[in-house]
């Protein structure tokens, strides 16, 4: 392999984290777009205008914002098919890296078009909501693709016994019916990114106070799970993950009952929604520590050890 493929090659794991990064900051942008009331600061898709695809200095701040949100699709199309091309020069090749890296190549303009329908529909709720969780399933390939980098391309094996690993599951199910609550309870919120759009419908305090349930659930599984490691003496790492997932859940839910009794100011949903973001991430981090997977040795590849040399007599 030539030298810049290696460096190619060698580039997709940080590449991977890149594209992690870029994805959650995709949730700051639109959570930018969101609180700004710029939702329609750029009127119609693909286009920006009917006779412009950038902002125009009549559609000011609102567009601008706007645009800059639909800019960094362009950043993370780039990282994405950066790291396939990466995944795709590493010798041996590794399918496995090369699926995943062409999903998330995939899933990103998919996420575009999804971008571009809430813009046709006059940001209907709903459609919106599924925007944000297409960017929890990219962040979920993204992380994904960047731990199975790191790792072997042998059978997984587990750390844990199969009762706690039904547990992490399970906890991993509620965060993301968290997640998905949440942005249901925004949908019947105020902030609508545009004074013309439509909310869904739902009781904001009925909806918040199942999104709230949900959230004592999950930290009380997580609580439960990090008691149930520590019994077991499970490795460390382990532990570890699963500490950083309450800890996470808990400065999460301190900023959501913070917002909501202050009546939602901007920076705090901005947070919160970043938030969302980073606790999915630890989610999966607990997942992933449950188990490892060693590397392939080829029969043909095995290393034997070189026969002991004989000592001679001087």
């Amino acid at each position: 392999m030539s030298r810049p493929g290696r460096r190619l090659a060698a580039a997709a794991r940080p590449l991977a984290l890149a594209s992690l990064v870029a994805n959650a900051g995709l949730i700051v942008t639109g959570a930018a777009v969101r609180l700004t009331g710029s939702g329609l600061g750029c009127p119609t898709w693909p286009k920006c205008t009917d006779d412009s695809y950038t902002t125009t200095a009549e559609m000011g701040v609102h567009g601008m914002i706007e645009f800059g949100n639909r800019l960094l699709t362009f950043v993370l199309v780039a990282l994405a098919f950066a790291t396939f091309f990466a995944t795709l020069v590493q010798r041996p090749r590794r399918r496995s890296l090369i699926v995943l890296a062409i999903v998330i190549a995939l899933g990103i303009p998919g996420q575009g078009v999804v971008g571009g329908i809430t813009v046709l529909t006059n940001l209907n709720p709903w459609v919106v909501g599924l925007h944000f969780i297409l960017s929890i399933a990219l962040i979920a390939g993204c992380y994904a693709l960047w731990r199975r980098i790191g790792e072997g391309d042998g059978r997984p094996v587990p750390l844990v016994p199969a009762p706690i690993r039904h547990l992490a599951w399970i906890t991993a199910v509620v965060s993301f019916a968290v997640i998905a609550v949440g942005v249901v309870v925004t949908g019947s919120g105020p902030h609508a990114g545009d004074q013309g759009a439509k909310r869904n419908g739902l009781d904001p305090a009925t909806i918040s106070q199942f999104h709230a349930d949900l959230v004592f659930l999950l930290i009380g599984l997580s609580v439960a799970l990090w008691f149930a490691l520590r019994a077991l003496d499970a490795p460390p790492a382990t532990i570890r993950a699963a500490a950083v997932l309450i800890a996470v859940e808990f400065g999460q839910g301190l900023i959501g009952f913070v917002q909501y009794f202050t009546h939602l100011p901007v920076l705090l949903v901005a947070a919160h929604m970043l938030g969302a973001a980073v606790t999915w991430t630890a989610t999966l981090a607990v997942l992933w520590s449950l188990r490892t997977r060693p590397s392939l040795i080829e029969p043909s590849e095995t290393i034997h050890p070189a026969p002991a040399r004989e000592s001679v007599a001087l």
